[in-house]
């Protein structure tokens, strides 16, 4: 049996653009991604502190060093520019590798430089 986990999470990224015209994602930091393991294309669930939103879409690359967190498309009607958000992605995981998986929690600044990181 395998059993959806918390991968990863972005926790309380600033939104710094909402791209209405796009066709459609969420933008991210390259070394955010990485940070994160995010890859481009994987799915996502972002979650909106400010209004409550949730919603899964897929990542797109951003610039690396930009600190870009930007909703594209739809996602763009769910989020403005300033809102805080967690971007969280999610594994499949065996039953025996449940115990010892750890997921990665990378804790944002208001400007989305990494303030904390815990990791396995």
């Amino acid at each position: 049996m395998y059993r959806i986990l918390m991968k990863s999470k972005l926790h309380g990224a600033c939104v710094t653009q909402a791209n209405l015209k796009y066709e459609g994602s969420i933008t991210i930091d390259e070394d955010l991604m990485e940070k994160a393991d995010v890859v481009e294309n994987e799915r996502v669930q972002v979650v909106n502190v400010n209004n409550g939103e949730r919603f899964e879409t897929y990542v797109i690359k951003g610039g690396r060093g930009s600190g870009s967190i930007c909703l594209n498309g739809p996602a763009a009607r769910l989020g403005t520019e300033g809102d805080i958000i967690h971007i969280i992605s999610y594994a499949h995981v065996d039953e025996k590798e449940r115990e010892a998986f750890k997921a990665t929690v990378i804790i944002l600044n208001e400007d989305n430089t990494i303030k904390q990181e815990i990791a396995p």
